[in-house]
């Protein structure tokens, strides 16, 4: 080959590889991708869900329109667990997220254990789902809490809307914001501009931009966390309602809002047909504010009520309109998931814990059945020992492990070695105890769960606490 054909074919091949690089989504077979997560929304504060004192138009379309997960769950009970498991593909011994900030969390005297330490943010060596999508050209953005490190620009998002360490809305809801990220927004927003309209705005401008080329945008909206901030213009309609906290109601429906926004432009855009959209929650709600019963307890339990999420996939052509499934499925399946609608590969050396739910999507096949794991040796305090319904008034959670398998749940308590049984199918509740009357079947899963920890090298903490003070 002389030089001028050697030039050409440079040139021909720099050609290709430019048009591959931008060729719209369509032409490359590669789906968008959109992950919106909400913060701390029990499973039974949604429309879609059975809860119609909650105003979920939005939500409820997209359930219409595409799958519910009737028997979905978070890998963890509280935020920065639950988003390190999904944003890693990994349980949480694999990084070692498993609360937020102390691991030592409630009163000294009632911890009769040491808890293993927690790491506070996932490493940025941990290879995350954007990392591995951006690598298969995919562009990507993410949008509201991050609280997983400083930047998530540096672990994979080439756009960052307001996400960074902090896992509270600082500041509030509403602008003016006195730091953080969302501080850039004050002189563009008017003031009392809600977060989640700038989240839409902004959301919107990356759609508008991005209608040529694949992208995966994660809309995680800080709400409904705490504090809670009425909504005005939807307040109102919600005062006098039983059984919901009205201020609480409006931070709902105003999401909803937000998420509408964003996807009547997805749909205007043409983009509808070629966009997988998942939406779920980090953890189960706060039961003081949202009790989510029939299931038990709330956010930072392991009880169903702290693990239990509202999940839907849309997906037209791909996911069929109207569809249900109750398959057990959690946060972790979320990142093989994507990797397997985009056509993407695993990241070499990298281990995911969950396995790809497009069987299931699609309605072309079944996954292995399988167990399920939670392990969290760590505490948290109970936020209030009259609404928390947990073990105790002292804690939500102490440190200990948990799995289902298939009708079963098996918990396990290290402080006293303690087990319970349950029965999901004629116990949601977690009320009766079967571990005395079922002894095999408890030995059985229980050595599933010690199999798990072992593989996985989850650490247990056995080192007394000189402060206990209990019995």
């Amino acid at each position: 080959m002389n030089n001028n054909q050697l030039l050409r074919a440079l040139i021909a091949f720099i050609i290709f590889f430019g048009v591959a690089l931008h060729a719209p989504a369509a032409a490359t077979g590669k789906p968008n991708i959109i992950y919106i997560n909400a913060d701390d929304l029990g499973v039974m504060d949604v429309g879609f869900m059975g809860r119609k004192e909650y105003k979920t138009p939005h939500l409820d379309k997209l359930a219409a329109e595409g799958m519910v997960f009737t028997e979905a769950y978070a890998p963890a009970a509280n935020c920065a667990p639950s988003r390190a498991c999904v944003i890693s593909g990994q349980y949480a011994a694999r990084h070692g997220v498993y609360t937020v900030d102390d691991s030592a969390r409630g009163p000294s005297r009632e911890r009769k254990l040491i808890p293993i330490k927690n790491t506070r943010h996932l490493a940025e060596e941990n290879l995350t789902m954007a990392e591995a999508l951006k690598a298969a050209g995919y562009r990507t953005i993410h949008l509201g809490k991050w609280h997983l490190g400083d930047d998530p620009t540096t672990q994979g998002f080439d756009i960052n809307i307001g996400g960074y360490a902090s896992g509270s809305p600082i500041g509030g809801y509403f602008s003016p914001f006195p730091k953080g990220p969302m501080a850039a927004f004050n002189d563009t927003c008017p003031k009392n501009t809600h977060r989640c309209d700038i989240f839409a705005d902004q959301a919107i401008k990356f759609l508008r931009a991005n209608t040529d080329h694949p992208f995966f945008m994660h809309m995680a909206y800080y709400s409904v966390h705490t504090g809670i901030q009425p909504v005005p213009g939807l307040v109102e309609k919600y005062k006098g309602v039983a059984g919901i906290n009205a201020d609480y109601a409006s931070m709902v429906e105003k999401m909803d809002e937000s998420i509408g926004k964003i996807v009547d432009e997805l749909d205007q855009l043409g983009m509808k047909e070629n966009t997988l959209i998942l939406f779920c929650s980090d953890n189960g709600g706060v039961r003081g504010i949202s009790r989510q019963d029939p299931y038990r307890s709330g956010k930072g339990s392991y009880f169903e009520g702290g693990i239990r999420e509202p999940m839907l996939v849309r997906w037209p052509g791909k996911v069929a309109a109207g569809s249900t499934c109750d398959v057990p499925v959690i946060g972790i399946d979320f990142y093989p998931t994507f990797l397997e609608a985009a056509g993407a590969k695993v990241p070499d050396g990298k281990t995911l814990d969950g396995v790809s739910l497009m069987p299931l999507l699609s309605g072309s096949g079944a996954i292995d059945h399988r167990a399920l794991f939670w392990h969290f040796p760590i505490y948290l305090q109970s936020y209030s020992k009259d609404n928390d319904n947990a073990h105790d008034t002292h804690f939500r959670t102490r440190p200990g492990s948990a799995m289902r398998f298939g009708k079963w749940k098996l918990h396990e308590y290290f402080e006293d070695g303690r087990l319970e049984l349950y029965d999901l199918s004629t116990d949601v509740s977690e009320r009766h105890n079967l571990a005395a009357e079922k002894p095999d079947k408890t030995s059985e899963l229980h050595a599933m769960l010690k199999q798990w920890r072992e593989d996985l090298g989850c650490p247990v903490p056995t080192k007394l606490n000189p402060a206990y003070r209990g019995k």
